[in-house]
């Protein structure tokens, strides 16, 4: 059985303009599947939908939208229409490196609406209508961040939790539904936001960036497998050596001690 016809003809990609989100663009294109892609920069999304419906053949449908405002399925449903979502990435994440009172709390809410509510809300809506047709696959993206806590990284490694957590969940509820959920938890990813960043290096447990491509394909290659993944061979190193070698203690100051060398933040 082929990947759309296991899941269907449609995939809708959130946070779908560069990087990671365009590589699961591309590569579910690739597949044979028609798109939906949501971003909030126009000229990047429409550049991206462009190269997409040229290269593969597929039908893309680009939609401009802030994922942090709210009522986001009412938004998008003027330019959905009765199109049927049977695939979801949710890809779209905001973050601030810094010390957690260094920005307003205007910025920290904006983080848990992009990572968690328009997520929230999105999952129940396409994944209701998954679940009506007991078909669809689903994709959330998290981050090793989530694992521990993350020093001037608190606000987004604390949504990343929260995503894994849920993921896990609807697994488990969704599979006998016919729906395929799974977590990919990444490290660094070496995108055009990452990249301007400017990171440093943070030490000898640092995994080098992956490509956004073979994060992709290692994920779509493995959903419907579990419900739960590390991508890429240093980062599932670096994982065990936290979780298994470390204490929580130990952890929690190794995560804050290389965010702060990285970003050279002075407390």
């Amino acid at each position: 059985m082929t990947f759309k016809e296991r899941y269907g003809d449609t995939a809708l990609v959130a946070g779908a303009s560069e990087g990671l989100g365009a590589a699961y663009a591309n590569a579910l294109a690739a597949r044979g599947l028609n798109l939906v892609l949501i971003a909030r920069r126009k000229q990047q999304l429409e550049e991206t939908a462009t190269q997409i419906s040229k290269q593969h053949n597929v039908n893309v449908v680009p939609i401009v939208c802030d994922l942090a405002e709210t009522n986001v399925i009412k938004r998008l449903q003027p330019y959905i229409g009765d199109i049927n979502i049977n695939f979801l990435v949710y890809n779209a994440a905001s973050s601030y490196i810094g010390p957690f009172l260094s920005t307003g709390l205007s910025t920290h809410k904006n983080i848990a609406s992009v990572n968690m509510l328009t997520q929230l809300e999105m999952l129940y809506y396409f994944g209701g209508k998954m679940a009506e047709k007991h078909r669809g696959g689903i994709v959330i993206m998290t981050s090793i961040a989530g694992l521990q806590g993350s020093g001037y990284l608190s606000t987004y490694a604390a949504t990343k939790a929260f995503s894994r957590g849920l993921a896990e969940g609807l697994w488990y509820e969704w599979k006998p539904k016919g729906i395929d959920v799974i977590a990919c938890c990444a490290g660094a990813i070496a995108t055009p936001n990452y990249i301007a960043t400017k990171p440093g290096k943070a030490g000898w447990l640092e995994p080098l960036p992956q490509l956004p491509e073979k994060v992709v394909e290692e994920c779509l290659n493995k959903i419907g497998k579990k419900p739960f993944f590390i991508s890429g061979t240093g980062n599932k190193l670096a994982v065990f050596i936290m979780q298994n070698i470390f204490s929580k203690q130990k952890a929690v100051r190794v995560m804050g001690d290389s965010m702060k060398k990285m970003y050279r933040i002075a407390d």
